[in-house]
């Protein structure tokens, strides 16, 4: 199972959105030259966290990006679920009307492994990220 790249610069982002001081915005283009992403990119990637009320914007001249809360409180699984929707590994666990749904043996395997990966990325934060040796 791969993730995305949306996914992973997602996390960059939001990382870079967390090393700012609490309240201070940083804006996409610096995000973009530090992080060497199409600003282009990161405008597509925001738009998603705006509207998840994970990130907010400041306008103007020495406006930009800001977390809506401190680091801790952000999960990795909350930021792909913003900019990518369902994690569910198959598309028959996203809706309730499957016709096989009753008679489907490896329905339960697919919802063990949705499971799995769901509970690990609800129990890895944004301040967990950052605590890790290395570079964004």
């Amino acid at each position: 199972m791969r993730y995305s790249t949306k996914c992973r610069y997602a996390l960059r982002l939001m990382m870079e959105l967390a090393l700012q001081p609490a309240g201070e915005s940083v804006s996409l283009n610096e995000i973009s030259q530090r992080q060497q992403i199409s600003l282009k990119y990161l405008q597509q990637i925001v738009i998603p966290l705006t509207k998840a009320g994970l990130v907010s914007s400041v306008r103007g001249s020495q406006g930009g990006y800001y977390l809506t809360k401190a680091p801790r409180q952000y999960t990795t699984g909350e930021i792909f679920r913003a900019v990518e929707g369902s994690l569910a590994p198959i598309p028959c666990l996203e809706v309730d009307d499957c016709p096989r749904k009753d008679g489907c043996r490896s329905r339960q395997f697919w919802a063990g492994l949705e499971q799995t990966v769901n509970t690990y990325l609800d129990g890895v934060t944004l301040a967990d990220l950052l605590q890790q040796p290395g570079q964004l």
